[in-house]
C-alpha cells in the first residue's frame, strides 16, 4: 500500500511539473517597463533582481524587482525580450 502511495504521490508531483512548463507567449510589440526607483538594499552584498513579465490573462503584466542574497559562485541572469518569426518574447531572469 506505501509503494502505491509513493507511485501516486510521484505522478501527481511529475503532472505539477509538466503543467507549470509553459511555452513562450508571443506579443506584436514589447511592452514598456514601468518607471519606479529601486528602494535602499536592505543588507550588505545583496543582489537587486529586476522586474519580470508574466503572462497573466492574456497579456503580459509587469512583477516589480526585488532584493534578493546572492547565492555563492552564482550571477544573475536578468531577463530579456527576445524578437522572433511570431513577435516578442519574454525570457525570464535566472541564477547562472
Amino acid at each position: 500500500m506505501k509503494t502505491i502511495a509513493k507511485v501516486g504521490l510521484l505522478l501527481t508531483l511529475t503532472a505539477s511539473l509538466l503543467t507549470s512548463c509553459a511555452g513562450d507567449y508571443y506579443v506584436a510589440n514589447r511592452p514598456e517597463a514601468p518607471y519606479y526607483v529601486r528602494p535602499a538594499s536592505p543588507y550588505a552584498r545583496a543582489v537587486w533582481i529586476d522586474g519580470e513579465w508574466v503572462w497573466n490573462g492574456g497579456r503580459y503584466t509587469y512583477v516589480g524587482g526585488h532584493w534578493a542574497r546572492p547565492r555563492a559562485g552564482r550571477v544573475w541572469i536578468r531577463g530579456t525580450w527576445v524578437h522572433g518569426p511570431r513577435g516578442y518574447a519574454w525570457h525570464r531572469g535566472y541564477w547562472r
